[in-house]
């Protein structure tokens, strides 16, 4: 028996069982095992292709966005880190004349808060609120309230050292910036002209306000790169350079003005008024010198004062000029020609018709002439004069002076006052207007006319700003304006109604004023404005110098003469002394100096007192004589008034 098996055919492989050469071929027929091969080479090459596709598409796209159209995601990593913050510049200071500082900027730090990264972190807002001094609610509150936001002030314009103790909690979120502060060293002095600045360092009143562009200058900015915590890591580029305020200095003399400012002060204590202003020009040049206004407040705490009391009543405030418009009555009788220095005027006995009403006198002065009608401040024949005027030419000549009009100074609201024209006028207009009512200006309008009368009738513009010209006019004959002044001299001698504004050794021409107030129901109240308005010296003007008192007790005295002349006498006192004005009265200075020396000697028996005061050599020397012919009128002489 063959070992094959009987049954089993020769040479061919049994049914079911792999060959020899199948079993060579990984156990799979041969043509079974070559279409498989074939296949995972095409599956393998076809995801490799989609892989390297894929690899090149990314490789593609990364080079678009980070090379060739990179813009759109740099401007969102830029806004993310890159910041642009402001270079903060001090405001311009401000000086009086003499270059003494009156307003300046002082460094400070504000400390300032990332909303998103300090809600991040409530656990600390107890602590940031008790740093702040703020109620932790509150703080909260304000929080959530700008959740959306990245920037809020915690605390502005505080001492750095404060603002130093805030930081040092290490609060996350809690930075802080530097800005400037407006300090004013003078205070409540010269509140009035100099104004104050917001918080934003903007000016809001006064000079502050006129000058604000001048003043405020241009902040800067800088890019800077911020991290995720809002520290600056690195300064890039410097967009901006900061451009500081300009400096500006006024024509205020800061001595003169506090010499003002507490006369001022003194008056409304001793008479019990509520308000005043007062007003000192150079004469020849139309500077504001100085201008004091009460009540007054405190410019470096403004939030704290009422806001009537930050107004510069000298400028805004109109009232009725009361008898300071004599002196302009005169002198449009004198230039219309229908008076003469020597004109008489009977005002018996005491009072005229003026329609329904009557024009008085406070005395009965009986037969005054021209120079009378000032000394005494006669209402009657003030209204005599006034009626020899024709309307038009009497509205004109007092439009002239600058009334019913800005006076140009450029400070914010100075008022126009109110000059109505003739076509408005009615029965007692006219007349009321001769004495100082029927119109309104302000004690600037006052003031200007006054100086206009002392420097030969040339009206100057006001100004605040020194080197700044002033605009002239020609309202007057110098003639005329010499002989108004003559007579004005004598309201501050014996006889006349201001002598407490007379300065020892100088010449002093003034007016005085009282008007009585304007009340609710249509009439004039038992009120009073108190004035004085004055020159001085009268040989070569230098000042003018008006002084307002609203309002004054009646039982404490509210004439002029008596309230407000004072005011005048010891203001420019001082200002002479200070600005070194040679005496025009040297005759009335040596018999006072010999009259108290007599008082000396005999208190002292007969014996010299050492120290006595001397007259200096230089001063003497300096000396001008008021005496002066004053020149003749281009006015025919009519005929004397009733």
């Amino acid at each position: 028996m063959s070992s094959r098996g009987p049954d089993r055919p020769r040479g061919r492989p049994t049914e079911g069982r792999p060959s020899i050469k199948s079993l060579f071929n990984g156990g799979e027929p041969a043509r079974v095992r070559g279409r498989a091969q074939f296949n995972l080479r095409k599956r393998l090459a076809l995801v490799v292709g989609t892989l390297g596709l894929c690899s090149v598409a990314l490789i593609g796209r990364a080079l678009d966005l980070q090379v060739i159209s990179n813009e759109f995601y740099r401007e969102q990593g830029d806004a993310r880190a890159l910041r642009d913050i402001p270079i903060p510049t001090s405001r311009g200071m401000i000086t009086d004349r003499n270059g003494e500082p009156l307003a300046v900027s002082t460094p400070v730090e504000s400390v300032w808060g990332n909303p998103q990264e300090l809600l991040k972190h409530p656990q600390r807002l107890p602590e940031l609120a008790q740093a702040l001094g703020t109620p932790a609610d509150e703080l909260a509150r304000k929080l959530s309230q700008r959740a959306d936001k990245e920037f809020f002030y915690l605390k502005r314009r505080i001492n750095p050292d404060e603002a130093q103790a805030i930081l040092a909690h290490k609060i996350p979120g809690v930075f802080s910036q530097r800005e400037y502060r407006r300090f004013y060293p003078q205070g409540e002095a010269l509140a009035h002209v100099l104004g104050f600045t917001n918080i934003d360092d903007r000016g809001q009143e006064g000079l502050e306000l006129a000058f604000d562009d001048w003043l405020r200058g241009k902040p800067g900015s800088k890019r800077v790169i911020r991290d995720g915590a809002g520290r600056i890591v690195e300064s890039v580029d410097l967009v901006s350079a900061a451009q500081p305020g300009g400096d500006l200095t006024l024509t205020i003399d800061r001595r003169i003005q506090f010499l003002a400012h507490r006369e001022l002060r003194n008056a409304l204590q001793r008479t019990g008024a509520n308000a005043g202003s007062a007003v000192v020009l150079d004469v020849e040049t139309g500077e504001v010198l100085a201008m004091a206004n009460l009540p007054t407040y405190n410019p470096n705490a403004v939030a704290s004062t009422p806001v009537d009391h930050r107004r510069n009543r000298a400028v805004t405030d109109v009232i009725e000029p009361g008898s300071t418009m004599k002196p302009l009555t005169v002198a449009a009788g004198l230039e219309a020609g229908v008076i003469t220095p020597t004109t008489l005027f009977n005002t018996n006995p005491g009072w005229i018709a003026n329609g329904r009403y009557r024009t008085t006198d406070h005395h009965n002065y009986g037969v005054l002439d021209t120079t009378g009608v000032i000394q005494k401040s006669s209402n009657v024949a003030s209204a005599m004069i006034v009626h020899k005027l024709e309307d038009r030419f009497f509205f004109d000549f007092l439009a002239r002076f600058g009334y019913g009009r800005k006076p140009g100074s450029g400070f914010p609201g100075e008022s126009s006052g109110v000059l109505a024209p003739p076509e408005k006028w009615w029965g007692t207009t006219k007349q009321g207007m001769s004495y100082g009512y029927g119109l309104s200006a302000t004690p600037l309008q006052i003031a200007m006319a006054y100086a206009a009368l002392a420097n030969g009738g040339r009206l100057l513009t006001p100004t605040f700003v020194k080197g700044e010209r002033s605009e002239e006019r020609q309202v007057l004959d110098p003639a005329i304006a010499a002989h108004v002044m003559a007579m004005m001299r004598t309201v501050t001698q014996t006889g006349g109604t201001a002598t407490q504004g007379a300065i020892l050794g100088y010449h002093v021409a003034g007016k005085t004023g009282t008007a009585r107030k304007f009340n609710a129901s249509g009439g004039y109240s038992r009120r009073y404005v108190s004035f004085f308005a004055g020159v001085v010296p009268v040989a070569n003007p230098r000042f003018s110098m008006v002084v307002v008192v609203n309002d004054p007790d009646p039982a404490k005295g509210y004439f002029g003469g008596l309230v407000s002349a004072p005011v005048f006498k010891n203001v420019m006192e001082g200002a002479l002394r200070l600005m070194d004005v040679a005496p025009d009265d040297i005759d009335t200075w040596l018999a006072a100096q010999a009259e108290a020396e007599a008082k000396r000697l005999k208190a002292n028996g007969g014996k010299p007192v050492a120290g006595a005061p001397v007259l200096p050599v230089t001063a003497t020397a300096r000396v001008t004589t008021a005496t002066a012919v004053l020149p003749a009128l281009p006015a025919p002489v009519p005929e004397a008034a009733p």
